[in-house]
């Protein structure tokens, strides 16, 4: 069965919050998911911690559980998609012609753990 990453929509009416899940593609939007891994919330808000007075939108994500399902086949819908590629997680999906983009990098590998021991020497 086809395994998608789509948002339930949570909230009241006129503000609406979302909670990114990852469901069978048959199953209704607010049905029980496989699992719930994030948040999103469109609403922009001032960030408590920032001076400068900017409105940003919250998006919580659990990110190596979001690299699971994506490598395991499941497939994000347009608005996941950009959500995933603002984490850096999936490469943007659409582009807009004549306006130059910035170049896509993929976040660092994790680093190497050495699991060679070494003996201590007497």
């Amino acid at each position: 069965m086809v395994v998608k990453m789509r948002l339930a929509r949570f909230g009241r009416r006129n503000a609406p919050f979302y909670n990114i899940v990852v469901a069978h593609a048959r199953t209704a939007r607010n049905s029980r998911p496989l699992e719930v891994i994030g948040t999103y919330d469109p609403i922009p808000k001032k960030d408590t911690y920032d001076t400068s007075g900017k409105l940003h939108k919250d998006i919580k994500l659990d990110i190596t559980r979001a690299k699971y399902w994506v490598g395991v086949g499941a497939q994000p819908t347009d608005v996941v998609w950009r959500l995933l590629s603002m984490v850096g997680i999936l490469e943007p999906k659409y582009r807009q012609p004549g306006k130059p983009q910035p170049e896509y990098v993929p976040p660092p590998p994790a680093p190497a753990t050495n699991t060679e021991t070494t003996e201590p020497s007497s």
